[in-house]
């Protein structure tokens, strides 16, 4: 007998080799029914797994992240196997299971069409009918290799070469489909009950551009069909919110095909608000002792030598010259610190000079791959917030916690606090040749945080190998109206910079001493706020940040000259208005400048003109009616200076 923990608190006595779908029946037959996979001593494994000594266990469900990634995955290889039947020749890639449901690669002659996509999701309802056991059988690497090689499937026999040497090698079979794969799978097809295949794109095998491009297929599942049918409606919401399609229709961004992919343009309306988010970032650091710094947007190999980016970063970044012809190397910066550190030790420093904060709107480049470009969220040129804080040991935890006041004061005042989530990422000692090689460093500096981060009380998770290579970092994530998660903001704390480039000041001792590093963003990647705050809002900024915030519109010709006026009073407040003189139906002209989310539209008639008045439209509230100019002026100018969401 051995002793199994649950998920209560509760201890049960098993017999030896039960597996956990046994246990699950063994409390109730309908935790047995809904259960996806299990937790054993917190590592996610089968529902077939056989539990042979004293553990904790979790069932888990589709209510369970990892439980929902078992389902996802089942129904991958169901899509996979019923690509298998309808064409039996094309080649099979890899099908995980991802944060919005899943999706498989396969290499095909001609890319699938949207009446093949129907044709496939057909053929995967058969298969859920058919309520196929799912298998899972090892192979050594030798019958493994040989098993997909007579399979012709060539991308799984280079998976396979990848493996270690002592890993174990396993597959999973449902009906005649036999797939490579560690899993955890359902116990069988049938388990699947509500399934959407919902777009195709082009994917490089690996992510790499130099490699064969790839048909990719992206589809959900669910246990119930009212799950799913909720899923889609969200799906049909996130379209119309999406940044890719709101910013074109409204002339804030665009791209170029001759300019390149990763290099969004941004129109008239798209650079104002960005100049607006400027000014306010920048005016705001000012006021919290930040100094300004202008720094070159390339340099010499010989600075990322010394900051480590050439040994852990040069495949992100964009190089010139060549080290084997003896030319001079530089590369286009990836980030601003280097910069910084440069002109921090371009003097002696006293402790008494400490904090020094630097900050920049930095512009920056990195060699993202084409797979990865998505409209402003990942592209390839971008400016930063970047901003870095030399610290004395002492004034650590303040400039920290000063560094994420700013961040959630930014936030707040953007409307985005509220969709943030925190998270704490740490390095990968199993992974070493990815960060600097200082262990004792490592957990030194992320002990520090972790007792900062529970001082602040932020409700954080911790990540490991998501920290950068010279230390670890608090991230500050968002999900976009697809549900795909990233990065917006970072705070990090550095041990190993200021060494590599002999940064010091002078203590009260009169002794020289390493300083600490904090490396933070303000407002994170403009271009990647920017599209959070088209999602966020549909196109429907605030009047703060809008491009344009009044449209006068006059019904007549002969209104024009009053209209003129208006809108020239209102821009000596500041205010950023355009005049719509068309000879056009009022009506029309309303409609247009609904549909370009003006916050107000000020009418003009015969009246209006004659009494000095404005008759004011709001986005939000409607029609206010009949407003004396300076009256409207007075409203729309406290508004903007208070940055009213």
């Amino acid at each position: 007998m051995i002793k199994v923990t649950l998920k209560d608190g509760s201890c049960k006595e098993m017999k030896k080799g039960i597996t956990v779908i046994e246990t699950a029946e063994s409390i109730s037959q309908g935790l047995a029914r809904a259960a996806t996979a299990g937790e054993v001593n917190g590592k996610t494994v089968d529902l077939r797994y056989r539990l042979n000594e004293d553990c904790a266990l979790n069932i888990l469900t589709f209510d369970d992240p990892e439980g929902r990634m078992a389902y996802w995955h089942t129904t991958s290889h169901i899509l996979a196997q019923a690509v298998k039947r309808l064409y039996p020749n094309v080649k099979l890639a890899i099908g995980p299971a991802i944060e919005t449901g899943f999706y498989y690669d396969f290499d095909v002659e001609k890319p699938f069409t949207p009446e093949q996509l129907a044709d496939i999701e057909n053929e995967m309802q058969k298969i859920i009918k058919e309520d196929l056991p799912v298998d899972r059988f090892t192979l050594s690497r030798e019958e493994a290799l040989k098993f997909v090689n007579d399979a012709g499937e060539i991308y799984k026999a280079e998976l396979i070469s990848e493996l270690p040497e002592d890993a174990e090698i396993s597959f999973y079979r449902q009906g005649e489909f036999t797939d490579l794969c560690a899993g955890p799978h359902l116990l069988s097809t049938g388990k699947v009950k509500a399934v959407k295949l919902i777009n195709l794109a082009g994917a490089y095998w690996r992510g790499n551009e130099k490699n064969k491009m790839l048909q990719r297929i992206y589809g959900v599942s669910f246990p119930k069909k009212s799950m799913l049918d909720e899923h889609i409606a969200k799906l049909e919401e996130a379209k119309k919110r999406d940044h890719n399609k709101i910013g074109r229709e409204l002339g804030i961004f665009m791209t170029s095909e001759p300019i390149g992919q990763g290099l969004p343009l941004l129109m008239p309306k798209g650079a104002k608000v960005m100049q607006i988010l400027q000014r306010f970032v920048e005016d705001e650091e000012e006021k919290r002792g930040y100094l300004r710094t202008m720094t070159p947007y390339l340099a010499k190999s010989e600075l990322y030598k010394i900051s480590g980016h050439w040994q852990h970063y040069r495949d992100g970044m964009f190089v010139l010259g060549d080290e084997e012809k003896d030319e001079e190397v530089f590369a286009l910066r990836p980030m601003t610190c280097p910069f910084q550190f440069m002109i921090y030790n371009s003097r002696l420093h006293s402790y008494r000079d400490l904090p020094v904060r630097l900050a920049e709107t930095s512009t920056l480049f990195r060699n993202e791959s084409s797979g990865e470009m998505h409209g402003l969220i990942r592209v390839r040129q971008f400016t930063i917030s970047e901003g870095h804080i030399i610290t004395t040991p002492e004034q650590l935890e303040e400039e920290f916690l000063g560094a994420v006041d700013l961040i959630n004061y930014m936030l707040d005042t953007l409307g985005l606090k509220e969709d943030v989530t925190y998270r704490f990422s740490k390095w990968d000692p199993d992974n070493k040749e990815k960060y600097i090689d200082n262990p004792e460093a490592w957990e030194d500096t992320q002990a520090k945080m972790k007792k900062i981060l529970d001082h602040i009380g932020l409700p954080y998770v911790e990540a490991v190998g998501e920290a950068a290579f010279y230390g670890p970092k608090l991230d500050i994530q968002f999900r976009n109206v697809h549900g795909k998660e990233d990065t917006i903001i970072t705070v990090q704390i550095d041990f190993s910079l200021a060494e590599r480039f002999d940064m010091t000041y002078i203590d009260r001792n009169n002794e020289k001493k390493r300083p600490y590093i904090i490396h933070r963003t303000s407002i994170g990647c403009y271009e990647r706020t920017l599209a959070m705050l088209i999602e966020k809002y549909a196109g429907a900024f605030p009047t703060w940040l809008s491009p344009v915030q009044v449209k006068v519109l006059p019904i007549i010709d002969k209104q024009n000259e009053y209209a003129e006026n208006v809108a020239n009073r209102l821009r000596s407040l500041g205010v950023r208005v355009e005049v719509d003189s068309r000879n056009e139906k009022i009506g029309y002209k309303i409609r247009e400048a609904q549909l370009e989310k003006i916050p107000y539209m000020l009418v003009i008639g015969d009246k209006e003109m004659q009494n000095g008045q404005v008759a004011v439209r709001s986005r939000k509230e409607g029609d206010l009616g009949p407003m004396d100019l300076n009256r409207f002026a007075e409203m729309i100018t406290e508004e903007i200076a208070t940055r009213a969401k």
